[in-house]
């Protein structure tokens, strides 16, 4: 009777703290989110997402080129990481086996644990001390990133489908690389499609290698070879600066990006959701 009520009394205790600290980590974004908008709530407006900074001692002004800046520096990491990442995952996942593979993602895992403003000084030496700043080396660095988490993610979803499926097109009379991109890819597209977006909202918060490639720029940046604002060095900028104003704007950028990168996660965990549950049916 006693070791029967022991039982039941730490299981309460560890279930109550289970479910406390589950709220506290739910709770800590809500908090974050919810201080950014106190703190900047004010500056968020239309002129915030369709204007230019103004000079130091006015008031308003936005951060258009910011939000531009970093759509452009995106879609180019995206257009590098991605498909190196995808591809060799697929060759990881079909190809690959032994020691080989094991060596290969030790070494995406090592690169994936490079800290950012070390991958920053690196497309530095190599990119921008011949070419100067511009919007392509933030998106070199950035891809550089994005290729590790792209090569794992699409190793584990194509992992994830069923040995008979490529059995049955291999039976077929299929060849390996016809059953890949006809039967594989497509039964795995959920979860890459998700895994990309994930990997996406990685980066996107990124400062340290933004300022020794982007840059900043103060001004829309035309092309893809001169200094561009980005979100996150702006908010970096604003954040340490002496005006009351800017730090407005910098909390409130904090928000967009924020809820930005929170939006992409939803999506891409929809995605996945669904997906499962498709397949459930």
């Amino acid at each position: 009777m006693k070791l029967s009520f022991r039982r039941k009394a730490v299981n309460a205790v560890m279930l109550s703290l289970t479910g406390v600290c589950t709220v506290l980590a739910v709770g800590m974004l809500f908090f974050i989110l919810g201080y950014l908008f106190v703190q900047g709530g004010f500056s968020l407006s239309w002129n915030f997402f369709t204007k230019l900074p103004v000079p130091v001692g006015e008031m308003g002004g936005g951060m258009a080129n910011a939000l531009l800046g970093s759509a452009k520096v995106l879609l180019l990491a995206t257009c590098l990481g991605v498909p190196v990442g995808f591809l060799a995952g697929v060759y990881l996942a079909e190809y690959a086996s032994g020691a080989y593979a094991s060596t290969i993602r030790f070494v995406t895992d090592l690169l994936n644990g490079v800290p950012s403003i070390v991958i920053g000084i690196f497309v530095y030496t190599l990119v921008v001390a011949k070419a100067g700043f511009s919007t392509y080396s933030g998106g070199i660095a950035l891809g550089i990133m994005m290729i590790p988490i792209a090569l794992r993610s699409t190793e584990e979803f194509l992992r994830s489908v069923p040995v008979s499926l490529r059995e049955g097109a291999m039976a077929l009379g299929a060849t390996k690389s016809g059953t890949i991109a006809t039967v594989v890819v497509p039964a795995a597209i959920r979860g890459l499609i998700s895994g990309m977006m994930l990997n996406l909202a990685r980066v996107a918060g990124e400062t340290a290698p933004l300022l020794f490639t982007a840059f900043g720029n103060q001004f829309w940046s035309p092309g893809w070879k001169q200094p561009t604002a980005t979100l996150p060095v702006m908010i970096y900028n604003y954040a340490v600066g002496p005006y009351p104003d800017w730090h407005r704007q910098a909390y409130a950028a904090g928000f967009v990006l924020l809820s930005l990168v929170l939006l992409i996660n939803i999506t891409a965990r929809s995605i996945v959701a669904s997906g499962f549950s498709h397949k459930t049916r």
